[in-house]
């Protein structure tokens, strides 16, 4: 404004608190109001305005958080991702029609046939009540939503959320500015983005934001003793354990955070009231998850909270007595835990810690004893370029932030210090856990950015008042002259300070954009869709997985079972509505192993296998065509090395050249014999992939295969996809097997399960003629076998579902050419079982049988 200006309403003047004259015309009410609201709105104080820039940013940053994760819905539509979230949508799915209680003691036929799987005990049921809440609470609203809407938004949602409380934990542990910038960096940040786009329906997307929750509760129980918090933060742990198995992290953390400051000399009763609170309470809490039960008081991994628990009710507030207690308890305690650990464990009560615990403390646990751990791709070490990818000038700041915590240290900082260090070296262990990593790299960034910044903003503000007040004052005197000279090096600073500025900016929106990028192309390609860039730049699709299913739901038989690698088997029941063998869940590593033996087996040794499980339909996946890197072929020798670790008559060797995995024509005999290279490359010799190359080049692979010549005699094949990524084969029936001709290696008649014997046509032995005579037998085909129980058959957890006994017992597994008709429990009690007819054979014909 220029010259005199008059305020609105008659007011006073900022300078003379006089009113002007002459008076503004009379007002009427609403123009009134509308003036006495304009002016309270721009006449705030310092706090209230701010309070007001704070929620203003909040709100932006939680609503940034949530539409930059929907990249994949405006892309390519509203889906579920990946292949655990197809389990968690179709158990969801199920809840919300059936009720809670039905789900909790839901028996599921169609997966891991034909063990089945009792739902209610084998997984975390956070996720799932989550979203069933969320769909009944719009319901009630009258929002006509459906479920699958509601599980696509979920994760995007609590995104939202966990940029509010990354807010209040970075309050809490340092400044208003810091739990800012922690929020704002915490809502675009890949490494959290990863587990929390629109469609990723996983236990993560809920799972950070109760981590981060229960963290952020027990540092101010922490920092505040009171008991309310602390019942919060046992609070957030049980809904935390409810929804992902990664509340290991926090059980181990905490009682280590709280052991720290033990030793530091930091005990106060307000860590005694939030420690013991948090934990009692906590565990309590947890023991009512079916899958958890009594493992805090019986699973080693528990063991470092209890141990805490139980030092801490010896502890003294005098420092003199606690100091003399560390010297001379803490050695007796340990001696006497450690006696009473491993007694435990030898004798059963507490079991030792898991696979995949082992892993996180040695890299190379999985992949020397437990391949099936070791063949996921996101329990692979992390590699430089992941963390560049994930977390770009974080990881700069991060080491940053750690210098001004140790500055100023505190309970809180001593906390995220902790939190930062041991998850940034389980993230270097395993990819995975990037993601519980990521809270913690994003707040202590947030505290290096905000103190720099403060600093920076100090600086320049400050140097330029001392600058006015000395060009003021003169060179009168000494003082004034000393001044001077000080005042000379001011531009240089302030100048200084405002590049710093400037670079951290610049810095930050360079941070923005790669995180839009990656988001973008990276994390928002649901898997079961795939996308490539065409020859002028266009996006190609390539929805060859639903595609598939949907041809499994239409063209098999209800009851059909389905067998397949496990990476594909939530997806198969979730979309293709059909039984399958294995999935996703891997709890029976056996079960796996004998996928992954018929799959490396030779084609009449995989039938065997094959008719032993029952199995209608085979589904493979395969990238020789498009040129998608992962496919079966490239898992391959993960089926060998997890079937191999089962059945020692799978060697891995027997598949490579001098150690070197090939699938060309210098390839091992066996490999290109076997069922996953039958399966995957059948009719694929004859297919020019690429201009310039010869039929049968594997662009997957960029190599030319080396049997182009497959024929299949026990499968054929039933529906292959448009682009060739997922193919189907239908096992033929015992007595149609043989159509095709002899056997490929060798005339021994197979051996099938159940209770039929096959045989072969042969030449008479006996004639003398040159003309050979056929001898062909006609088998009388038992009936289908089927599963049924006895009146008063139920199971032994009360869930009033009749149960198999097939399903509950375990009999060791024998080689598929031996017979057990022997046993006669097995025999009399299962119908199961497998009734051995022993023909004999035809002397004079000279015809074999074979009986299994």
């Amino acid at each position: 404004m220029v010259g005199k200006s008059e305020p609105l309403n008659g007011t006073a003047t900022a300078k003379t608190g006089q009113y002007p004259s002459p008076s503004p015309p009379p007002a009427t009410p609403m123009s009134d109001l509308l003036g006495n609201f304009s002016f309270k709105t721009l006449k705030l104080k310092t706090k209230q305005q701010e309070l007001l820039i704070r929620v203003s940013i909040l709100c932006l940053v939680y609503v940034l958080a949530f539409i930059t994760r929907l990249f994949s819905v405006l892309r390519y539509e509203s889906m579920i991702h990946e292949f655990d979230p197809y389990f968690n949508y179709r158990t969801t799915l199920y809840l919300t029609e059936k009720g809670f209680y039905e789900f909790w003691n839901w028996f599921d036929s169609e997966s891991w046939y034909p063990l089945g799987r009792i739902i209610g005990g084998t997984l975390y049921p956070g996720l799932m009540v989550t979203a069933a809440i969320i769909y009944w609470a719009l319901r009630f609203l009258s929002f006509a939503v459906h479920i699958r809407e509601v599980c696509v938004l979920t994760a995007p949602f609590f995104a939202s959320n966990t940029t509010i409380v990354a807010y209040f934990f970075g309050k809490e542990i340092w400044d208003t500015g810091a739990g800012l910038v922690a929020a704002a960096l915490i809502a675009i940040c890949p490494g959290y983005i990863s587990r929390s786009v629109a469609g990723s329906y996983d236990n993560e997307g809920v799972a950070i934001f109760a981590l981060l929750l229960t963290f952020y509760l027990f540092v101010k129980a922490v920092n505040t003793g009171s008991l309310a918090w602390a019942l919060g933060s046992a609070l957030g742990y049980f809904y935390m354990v409810s929804a992902w198995g990664g509340y290991i992290f926090i059980i181990n953390l905490i009682p280590l955070y709280v052991l720290v400051l033990l030793i530091t000399g930091r005990y106060s009763m307000r860590l005694y009231v939030a420690y013991n609170c948090t934990y009692i309470l906590g565990m309590l809490l947890a023991m009512q998850i079916r899958f958890v039960g009594f493992q805090h008081v019986q699973s080693g991994e528990h063991m470092a909270a209890m141990g805490v628990f139980f030092l801490m009710q010896h502890l003294l507030s005098d420092s003199k007595m606690f100091q003399a207690f560390l010297r001379i308890t803490v050695t007796c305690a340990v001696a006497v835990g450690g006696v009473a650990l491993g007694v435990g464990t030898a004798s059963g009560y507490i079991s030792p810690w898991t696979g995949r615990f082992y892993s996180l403390l040695d890299p190379t646990y999985a992949k020397d004893h437990i391949p099936i751990i070791a063949s996921v791709s996101e329990h692979q070490p992390t590699a430089w370029s992941s963390f560049m990818f994930d977390f770009h000038i974080l990881l700069f700041l991060f080491p940053a932030g750690l210098y001004f915590c140790f500055k100023r240290l505190s309970d809180a900082t001593i906390f995220i210090v902790m939190y930062g260090l041991t998850s940034m070296y389980f993230a270097g262990v395993m990819v995975r856990l990037i993601l519980v990593a990521t809270p913690a790299v994003c707040l202590i960034s947030a505290i290096a950015v905000s103190a720099t910044i403060k600093n920076l903003t100090q600086l320049a503000r400050a140097k330029d008042k001392v600058s006015q007040t000395g060009s003021a004052k003169g060179a009168s005197s000494t003082k004034s002259s000393s001044k001077g000279s000080i005042d000379q090096s001011q531009p240089f600073q302030r100048n200084g300070a405002f590049a710093l500025l400037f670079g951290a900016f610049y810095l930050l929106s360079k941070y923005a954009t790669h995180c839009t990028w990656v988001t973008s192309e990276a994390y928002s390609s649901p898997s079961i869709v795939l996308a490539a860039r065409g020859a002028h730049g266009n996006r190609v699709i390539f929805d060859d997985y639903r595609e598939a299913y949907f041809w499994l739901r239409q063209n098999t038989p209800p009851d059909a079972k389905v067998m397949s690698w496990w990476d594909y088997g939530y997806q198969i029941t979730a979309m293709g509505n059909r039984t399958v063998i294995v999935d996703n869940n891997t709890w029976n590593n056996t079960h796996i192993a004998t996928v992954g033996r018929a799959m490396s087996s030779y084609e009449d040794e995989a039938y065997d296998i094959m008719r032993s499980l029952d199995v209608d339909y085979v589904l493979v996946v395969f990238g020789g065509v498009t040129g998608y890197s992962s496919d079966d072929i490239n898992k391959f020798l993960w089926m060998v090395r997890i079937g191999g670790g089962v059945f020692p008559v799978i060697k891995e060797p027997d598949y490579l050249v001098n150690g070197e995995y090939r699938v060309d024509k210098g390839a091992a005999p066996k490999m290109l014999n076997c069922l996953m290279y039958k399966l995957s490359y059948y009719r694929f010799g004859e297919m020019t992939t690429e201009y310039g190359k010869p039929p049968g080049y594997d662009r997957a692979r960029g190599v030319e295969i080396g049997n182009k010549d497959i024929k299949l005699e026990y499968l054929e094949e039933a529906f292959t996809t448009s682009n060739w990524i997922v193919r189907i084969y239908k096992v033929k029936p015992p007595n149609n097997s043989m159509s095709g001709g002899g056997r490929g290696r060798g005339t021994t008649a197979p051996t099938t399960s159940g209770s039929m014997t096959t045989t072969i046509t042969l030449e008479n032995a006996g004639s003398s003629s040159s003309q050979s005579e056929a001898v062909v037998l006609k088998l009388n085909r038992k009936k289908k076998k089927q599963v049924s129980w006895k009146e008063g058959t139920v199971d032994n957890e009360f869930m009033q579902k009749k149960s198999s006994k097939k399903c509950c017992i375990f009999h060791k597994q024998k080689p598929f050419d031996e017979d057990d008709s022997d046993d006669e429990e097995h025999h009399h009690h299962h119908d199961h079982d497998h009734n051995h007819h022993h023909h004999p054979s035809p002397s004079s014909s000279g015809i074999n049988s074979n009986s299994v």
